[in-house]
């Protein structure tokens, strides 16, 4: 399930995506009915893809993939709901060997709708 619509901005450190939730999105057939909104852990997800395409430049012969390992302080403050546009705002705080420490920041119309802190590794393909 790709979250990313689109990559507006991207850094050495730092990377900026968009995403437009449709009304037909599978999750909001039973989150919640009449009353749909977009799920935490799919905001959460979607600015983890912005940050996999950011990592994505450490792995550039495909030998690995960025897998997420930890959230930390996540706060939610905004629903999201369909026909929302949201922007991902992602940096690489830091590296330390396969590991990235990444912040995320998920906007919608200027107000905050979730930020958290993250990590990731670079897992082998061929691992099972």
């Amino acid at each position: 399930m790709l979250l990313v619509d689109e990559i507006v901005e991207q850094g050495k450190d730092t990377i900026l995506c968009n995403k437009t939730f449709r009304a037909d999105e599978f999750f909001f057939q039973g989150h919640y009915p009449d009353q749909p909104i977009v799920p935490g852990v799919i905001l959460c997800e979607a600015a983890m893809q912005a940050g996999a395409i950011l990592l994505s430049k450490f792995v550039a012969d495909g030998s690995g993939v960025p897998v997420a390992t930890r959230l930390n302080d996540v706060k939610f403050k905004k629903m999201i709901r369909p026909g929302d546009t949201i922007e991902m705002a992602v940096k690489l705080n830091e590296r330390l060997a396969d590991a990235f420490f990444l912040q995320a920041k998920v906007t919608c119309g200027g107000k905050v709708a979730v930020r958290f802190d993250f990590a990731c590794t670079m897992a082998s393909e061929a691992a099972s």
